[in-house]
C-alpha cells in the first residue's frame, strides 16, 4: 500500500488529492513544517526524503521523490487509465504540455517570486536599499514578462473548457492546482484573469480536492 509522506502546506497536496480522486488505498503520514527553521521541512523528514523535499511516497519497496514522477507512477501502476487522456485523443497535448508545464515552467517562476521577496524582507536593513534596487530589476526584466506569459496562456486555454486539458479533469489539473494556490497568493489572480479564478473555484469545490485538503488538516499556499 502506498505511504505519503506528506509535509504540511506543501507540493505534496497533489498528490493526496490524486490519491482521493483515484479512490486508492493509502496511508497517510503527516509532517509539520519547523517553526523555529523559517517554517521549512523538519530534519526527519529531509532524511527520509530522497531530495529532502517533498512530496515523496513508498510502495513496498519503492521509494519516490518528484512530483510528476510520484504522480506518473501511481497512474502507471494504479490509474486504470484514468486521469490521462488516451494517446490518441486530441486532448493528449494540452494535458501533456499543462502537466510538465506546471513544474518545469510554472514552478520555477513561483519559487523564484518566493526567494526574491524573502531576499528584500529579510536581508539586514542597511543592505536592504542595494537589494531592493538589484531584485526589482530582475523582477522587472526576467521574472514579470515570463508570469505574464504563462498567465496569459493559462487564461487562454482555461477559455477552452474548465479543465486545463479540456472538458475532464485530469492530472494535469492535480499538477496545476498546487501552482495556482501559489500564484493566486504570490502573483494575484486578480480581474485579468477571470477563467483561472474560475478554475480555482471549480477546483476547490471539486469533491476529490475537499477531501484532500480536509485529511491534510487544511491547506495555506506558502510559494516554495
Amino acid at each position: 500500500m502506498i505511504t505519503l509522506h506528506h509535509l504540511e502546506n506543501s507540493q505534496s497536496i497533489r498528490i493526496l488529492w490524486l490519491l482521493e480522486e483515484l479512490g486508492v488505498d493509502y496511508e497517510l503520514k503527516t509532517y509539520e513544517r519547523d517553526a523555529q527553521n523559517a517554517f521549512l521541512a523538519p530534519s526527519v523528514y529531509k532524511k527520509r526524503s530522497p531530495t529532502g523535499t517533498a512530496p515523496f511516497i513508498t510502495d513496498g519497496n519503492v521509494v519516490l521523490s518528484e512530483t510528476n514522477a510520484i504522480v506518473s507512477y501511481i497512474l502507471d501502476t494504479y490509474g486504470a487509465g484514468r486521469l490521462r487522456p488516451a494517446l490518441e485523443a486530441p486532448e493528449r497535448l494540452q494535458y501533456l504540455f499543462w502537466f510538465h508545464a506546471a513544474q518545469g515552467s510554472f514552478q520555477p517562476l513561483l519559487s523564484t517570486s518566493f526567494l526574491l521577496t524573502a531576499l528584500k524582507t529579510r536581508v539586514p536593513f542597511f543592505l536592504k536599499p542595494i537589494m531592493h534596487l538589484v531584485i526589482g530589476r530582475a523582477e522587472k526584466l526576467f521574472l514579470e514578462p515570463r508570469l505574464r506569459t504563462m498567465l496569459g496562456l493559462i487564461e487562454n486555454d482555461l477559455a477552452l473548457g474548465p479543465w486545463f486539458a479540456g472538458k475532464h479533469l485530469t492530472a494535469a489539473d492535480i499538477v496545476m492546482g498546487y501552482c495556482m494556490e501559489v500564484a493566486a497568493v504570490r502573483v494575484g489572480l486578480d480581474k485579468k484573469y477571470p477563467n483561472a479564478q474560475a478554475f480555482l473555484a471549480r477546483m476547490r469545490a471539486h469533491p476529490s480536492y475537499k477531501a484532500a485538503v480536509e485529511k491534510a488538516g487544511g491547506f495555506h499556499a506558502i510559494g516554495s
